[in-house]
């Protein structure tokens, strides 16, 4: 359980637990006030979500087809030059 007034590097250290939805009420009710009162955690937190909303954006389209087929090309030739991995 989180103390009533994490540090700045307690919020950072649950960061990901927070924004994958993976911690209980309470805990993310601590991090959600210390969030409104401190700009550099908030931005942080800002900053990681928009990351994930822009991969997950990438995510969902498909490569196009000449690169495909380059990297389909690199993974034979690495598959061939190490047989065994």
């Amino acid at each position: 359980m989180m103390p009533r007034e994490p540090s700045c590097e307690e919020v950072m250290a649950r960061l990901f637990d927070y924004l994958d939805r993976e911690l209980e009420a309470p805990d993310r009710a601590v991090i959600e006030r210390h969030l409104a009162r401190c700009h550099a955690c908030f931005g942080r937190v800002e900053f990681e979500r928009r990351l994930r909303a822009r991969l997950d954006e990438a995510m969902a389209s498909r490569a196009p087809p000449r690169l495909r087929r380059r990297l389909e090309r690199l993974l034979d030739e690495l598959e061939s030059s190490h047989p065994d991995s």
